[in-house]
């Protein structure tokens, strides 16, 4: 498109420091537009309507077209995302957006039709590593080679990140001829050696939850690590684990939940560093720990029958307790389980719209099948026909 001279509007989607501004003026110098930039953070709807003047006389007058480019182009609002659909439309401008949120969330969906969308990734670590020899070039300064590893680590595929922990690294160091060295690094990122931004952060909590959903105590410390290494709250993983005990291992191992919520006393009452032993341990007994998901499918089931309606509560399980309740027929007929055997009597207890409904769905672990098989001996209760363990 550059080379023909003639673009089309485009949003150009990727994570900060990948170059999309840089990008976006190179396309237009290149292609022979006029150039208008704006930034969505502190431009409004007048800003938008005058650069649409500018770009309509420009190209009355001189017939020369104007790219607008919009840095976070995400952070306008609707009104002002409308505003750019007839000039797009006309092909009075061309619009190049920039954005590191997903698009297809937070672009509406009309002036999407209107563009094509570009990928940009990460740069390389090879990459990174030339833009560091350029800039030491240009200040005369060297770098030692396991500073460089952690220089371009710490950037995970950032520019701009990697150039101003650079550059304070350089200001810091009191001999201006010496070799820059892994602390001077580690000191320009405050002791933050690993790079998040806030994509990465909800993709490394993910990656978490399922290593140890998926029982691998290996990817689980790993990816633990690495966020703290980033300067993640610990209060915030110690939730994640105390969630994750109910959720994902549930009745397979009760004492799932109580680990976990010791490990998030143990980061309140000790704090970090010494937490890291707490949230370690408990992530490690997690991954290994036999998993259920049963709690959370009896969450989405009951919550289902809720909302299906139908609660009324049958007239047996009513309360009792007050004078009038009896002519009522409150709590009539109700039978009092511990005057059984076991405790227990078969009564329905559901809504009569929701009687016979299943929320509750074991798992063949060895401690949930154990409880089941404690509750079907106490209640009585044959297993069904189709295999399935409750009625």
């Amino acid at each position: 498109m550059v080379e023909s001279g003639r673009l089309t509007s485009m949003i150009l989607w990727g994570p900060a420091g990948t170059g999309k501004t840089t990008l976006a003026r190179l396309v237009a110098a290149t292609a022979g537009y006029y150039a208008e930039s704006l930034s969505a953070v502190s431009s409004g709807v007048k800003d938008v309507r005058e650069v649409l003047e500018r770009a309509r006389r420009r190209l009355g007058e001189t017939g020369q077209l104007t790219v607008l480019f919009i840095d976070e182009v995400h952070r306008f609002n609707k009104s002002q995302q409308d505003l750019l659909l007839p000039a797009t439309e006309a092909g009075e401008i061309v619009l190049i957006g920039a954005t590191t949120e997903n698009p297809y969330f937070e672009v509406n969906a009309a002036l999407m039709s209107r563009t094509t969308l570009w990928r940009l990734a990460p740069l390389s670590d090879a990459d990174l590593a030339t833009l560091v020899e350029r800039a030491l070039r240009l200040r005369n300064r060297t770098v030692e080679a396991d500073a460089l590893a952690a220089l371009v680590g710490s950037a995970d595929g950032d520019a701009r990140s990697l150039l101003t922990t650079l550059d304070t690294a350089i200001a810091i160091t009191r001999d201006a001829t010496a070799s820059i060295s892994r602390d001077d690094i580690r000191d320009a990122r405050d002791g933050r050696i690993m790079h998040q931004s806030e994509d990465s952060h909800y993709d490394q909590v993910s990656a978490f939850i399922k290593s140890v959903r998926g029982s691998d105590p290996d990817a689980a410390v790993y990816w633990l690590l690495m966020m703290l290494e980033a300067g993640e709250s610990p209060r915030f993983l110690a939730r994640r684990l105390v969630i994750l005990a109910s959720e994902d291992i549930g009745l397979a191992n009760n004492q799932a939940l109580v680990v976990a919520e010791a490990c998030a006393r143990t980061v309140e009452f000790v704090g970090l560093p010494e937490a890291r032993y707490a949230l370690v341990h408990t992530t490690l007994a997690l991954a290994l720990s036999a998993k259920s998901n049963s709690t959370t499918v009896a969450l989405m089931n009951g919550l289902a029958a809720v909302q299906r309606g139908g609660g009324v509560v049958p007239a047996h399980l009513r309360d009792a307790h007050y004078a009038a309740a009896a002519t009522l027929g409150a709590g009539e007929g109700y039978q009092y389980p511990h005057d059984f055997p076991n405790s227990w009597v078969a009564q329905q207890y559901l809504p009569d719209a929701l009687a016979g409904t299943r929320i509750y769905e074991p798992r063949e672990t060895p401690n949930e099948s154990r409880l089941v098989s404690e509750w079907r001996a106490r209640t009585q209760s044959p297993p069904t026909t189709d295999g399935s363990e409750l009625e």
